[in-house]
């Protein structure tokens, strides 16, 4: 049996937990600090930063002469220009949606990707955006995973309590907003982190494969 199958509203992240996006965003990372300061630090330092918004990502990086608005810029336009070729649905998540949608389960996104990248995502993965009753970017007017705050407003657009809701995604970021948030936690195994990095959140649940969401 599924470990969530006693709630009615599940709410994912994106990348790295519905989309396999993790060479699109390396590349673009990479593509970004070698057009900036001539050389990339290692993938694991961008990686341990994702899930949170660009902005707040590039932050540690900028300097007066590379501004933040310039390196998300340069990462912006990579990223687009190469989305399509990079990205990919995780398998068996489209499966899953649709299965899960039939059993008429609420289902929303809260993602630290803005408005348009989600859109795009979701058109070139082919995941219906009528499987989702709610979708919060990092375009919302509230605070930024880990901050609870978009999870709770993503259980306020589908008039759902934390009691009957679960958080599905790869980060630490994504498990900790979600327990503040109230809601049970699930940590995306079949994302780019390992199961003992995310552990170390005391996720309520962690899944090897998103198929086991059904049951």
């Amino acid at each position: 049996m599924s470990p969530v199958s006693h709630l009615s509203t599940l709410l994912f992240d994106l990348d790295g937990t519905l989309v396999d996006s993790v060479e699109l965003i390396l590349a673009s990372w990479r593509h970004t600090m070698e057009a900036h300061f001539g050389e990339a630090p290692e993938d694991h330092v961008w990686l341990e930063t994702m899930g949170q918004p660009l902005r707040s990502q590039f932050r540690a990086f900028a300097d007066l002469a590379n501004p933040v608005e310039a390196l998300v810029a340069t990462y912006v336009e990579h990223n687009h220009r190469e989305h399509d070729r990079l990205i990919r649905p995780f398998p068996r998540v489209r499966e899953t949606l649709a299965s899960l949608r039939s059993q008429g389960l609420t289902m929303g996104i809260v993602t630290s990707k803005a408005s348009r990248g989600t859109a795009l995502a979701l058109a070139a993965c082919r995941l219906d955006p009528e499987w989702f009753d709610v979708v919060i970017t990092s375009d919302a007017p509230v605070p930024h995973k880990p901050d609870p705050a978009p999870v709770r407003l993503a259980l306020e657009g589908v008039g759902a309590s934390p009691e009957d809701a679960a958080f599905i995604g790869d980060s630490v970021w994504d498990l900790r907003a979600g327990r503040d948030a109230g809601v049970t936690t699930v940590a995306a195994l079949w994302g780019p982190f390992e199961r003992g990095f995310l552990e170390r959140e005391e996720p309520d649940h962690a899944l090897e494969d998103i198929g086991d969401l059904v049951g």
